[in-house]
């Protein structure tokens, strides 16, 4: 089952996933002959073949797991890493700000572990593609082996090169940076983006943010915007609602904008030092 697919039944090659009622997640392809060795006993795949998903499995210690398809969230979450990923409330933001959809053409520079790689490049299937950069080869390695796991390899290209130089695309729908210097490369992605394109990068803190931002200014960029995301997760308990003890805090300050085509003239950048809510609030502070 190609990842996306929805089936009725357990198929020989599906994504699937156990999950226990402790909550402990197992994701696999389907495989006859195999077995998945959970912390909880074994299970053997041939006998989920043919099953519905939904359906209660057990372990040969008898303990329950429910048999389900993974969702984007478990996969990126499942991921093999060895960097820092953009998590899933960050990255479903991502896909909405940058109008990721089926058929665009995505650059990615910021290979990592290739969860925002798995993302995007679900969003742009069938018919699109997502090119990402990256300098270090055993990154793109391990995103190679990942994507190639869950059945996306298709979409998507890596390039092992630094995109100080540039990147080799023109026209592109889209382009997110995830690198810590952004505002080396700002030149750069907007000579790769259409008029009109969408830019987005990510950033743990705020004097990166300030230097992006000054970057920005200084090319011919508009509709800036500066956001964070903060997810409050409760316990689904009827007769105890309320808040988790523990949250993901602060993940990073996600940064948008938009390409402008700009003349020889750059007075546009010098004309809008601030944005107009700002410029507003300014105003009525003075009065």
């Amino acid at each position: 089952m190609q990842l996306g697919i929805e089936s009725k039944a357990v198929a020989e090659g599906d994504l699937a996933l156990l999950l226990g009622e402790d909550g402990k997640r197992f994701i696999f392809r389907v495989s006859s002959g195999e077995r998945i060795q959970t912390h909880r006993g074994i299970v053997d795949h041939t006998a989920l073949l043919g099953l519905a998903y939904g359906s209660v499995v057990h372990s040969h210690l008898n303990y329950p797991f429910y048999l389900l398809t993974p969702s984007t969230d478990d996969l990126i979450r499942e991921l093999k890493r060895s960097s820092q990923i953009v998590f899933p409330k960050d990255l479903g933001y991502i896909l909405l700000k940058l109008a990721v959809r089926p058929g665009c053409t995505v650059l990615e520079a910021g290979t990592g572990s290739g969860g925002l790689t798995l993302g995007l490049a679900q969003a742009v299937m069938p018919t699109g593609h997502v090119v990402s950069y990256d300098v270090r080869e055993d990154m793109q390695n391990l995103a190679r082996k990942n994507l190639a796991f869950v059945g996306l390899s298709d979409y998507v290209t890596f390039k092992l090169h630094d995109i100080a130089a540039g990147f080799d695309e023109r026209d592109a729908d889209a382009l997110f940076l995830d690198v810590p210097n952004p505002w080396d490369y700002i030149a750069q992605a907007h000579a790769a983006l259409k008029g009109g394109g969408f830019f987005g990068t990510i950033l743990p803190t705020a004097n990166q943010v300030i230097r992006t931002l000054e970057a920005l200014a200084a090319q011919p960029f508009v509709a800036v915007e500066v956001e964070e995301l903060i997810l409050r997760p409760y316990k689904p308990v009827p007769a105890r609602l309320r808040p988790m003890d523990r949250i993901v805090g602060h993940t990073g300050y996600l940064i948008f904008a938009r390409t402008l085509r700009a003349a020889g003239n750059r007075q546009w950048a010098t004309d809008r030092q601030q944005p107009p809510d700002a410029q507003q609030a300014d105003e009525e502070m003075s009065t």
